[in-house]
């Protein structure tokens, strides 16, 4: 029994939900998303509400109930507030730029690199250029893209240069100490 599949989703105000034979359209004010779910979940909509079946009991059909109603709920909160997530860099030199609907990163290479945001994902950069905040209402495709920035430079084990998450802890390694 998948607990957060038997949960139904609460549809708020200015949301639309369509299901056709076997795609979600979930429209609201920041957006629009659809997805193509799994044939062995059935979703019910009524009274403004969201609910999951699945037409079997397979130890497939369960893990796909749950999977399922997050991967809507996920899509409703999207489109009704939206996806924000902030990455800092950290290193001398080290920064960040937005021009159009491009990334240009200086991190210490012999090169500038220029990283495309795809369609639906946006980013700021602070005064300082050291810190991006990338939003998007779609929360899978917008932790790839976060994901895919942070490893053009991955955080160096010893001094902690490069790009990380807001809040990530490293914890640093001690260097070499010197023969006396």
């Amino acid at each position: 029994m998948s607990r957060i599949g038997k949960k139904p989703i609460e549809i708020p105000e200015g949301v639309e939900v369509t299901i056709n034979e076997r795609t979600i359209k979930v429209k609201g004010p920041k957006g629009e998303l659809t997805w193509d779910y799994p044939v062995n979940i059935k979703p019910l909509l009524s009274d403004r509400k969201i609910i999951f079946e699945r037409t079997g009991n397979t130890r497939l059909d369960k893990s796909l109930h749950g999977l399922v109603r997050s991967n809507v709920n996920n899509m409703v909160t999207g489109v009704l507030h939206g996806y924000q997530k902030v990455l800092e860099i950290i290193g001398i030199g080290y920064k960040a730029q937005v021009i159009g609907n491009k990334i240009v990163l200086n991190l210490g290479y012999s090169h500038p690199i220029e990283f495309s945001l795809p369609e639906g994902i946006k980013a700021y950069v602070d005064a300082k250029q050291t810190v991006i905040t990338l939003t998007g209402v779609d929360k899978h495709k917008l932790g790839q893209v976060t994901a895919n920035i942070r490893s053009l430079r991955l955080p160096d084990s010893y001094k902690g240069k490069g790009i990380r998450y807001s809040g990530e802890y490293l914890k640093l390694k001690a260097g070499k100490t010197g023969k006396k």
